[in-house]
């Protein structure tokens, strides 16, 4: 069996997807199947050159941000891997990023219901009522709470993913782990 290799923009990523493949059943090592962060899109290239058909042939898979998928095709297509649209290769696309795409997914209510349950509501609740926040869409504040605080990302990923309810994720994530079967 072919190794596969999962490339994802971060540690957030990586985990949201390792938690969506075990709650589908998958066993990643058994399957052969690694998720690998790359630090941002823009370091794609590096992964391709180890991982791909000019380093160890793996069959390649991935998630990026819709802002980021003009680069990640242009690099598939120089690495070899093809060209066309990413989902065909493999890649699969979020809309903004993939907290958004969670956020969307599980609705506002069941969001909150997750930081409430981590006893951050309070602190939610202070960000929105700065002035840079308080005109934005509850959406818009959540990302900012994700991505504003250092680790809030990586905390919150598996825990949005975890709250999915059953037969449920994002497009884009979802059809990146049905595809580690295929």
């Amino acid at each position: 069996m072919q190794a596969t290799t999962v490339l994802v923009e971060g540690e957030s990523d990586r985990l949201a997807v390792e938690t969506l493949a075990v709650r589908l059943g998958h066993d990643l090592a058994a399957e052969r199947v690694s998720v690998v962060p790359m630090g941002g899109a823009t370091s794609i290239i590096h992964f391709l050159d180890r991982y791909g058909p000019s380093g160890a042939d793996h069959r390649l898979l991935g998630l990026c941000d819709a802002g980021e998928s003009r680069g990640v095709a242009r690099a598939l297509d120089r690495a070899g891997v093809g060209s066309g649209p990413l989902a065909e290769l493999g890649f699969h696309v979020c809309d903004a990023d993939l907290e958004d795409e969670l956020i969307r997914c599980l609705g506002v209510d069941a969001v909150l219901d997750v930081i409430a349950a981590q006893g951050e509501l309070a602190s939610f609740r202070l960000l929105q009522r700065q002035p840079s926040q308080r005109e934005r869409t509850v959406t818009a504040q959540l990302r900012r709470f994700f991505g504003g605080r250092s680790g809030n990302k990586v905390r919150y990923a598996p825990l949005l993913v975890e709250a999915l309810p059953a037969g449920h994720a994002p497009p884009p994530l979802a059809l990146l782990v049905a595809s580690f079967s295929g």
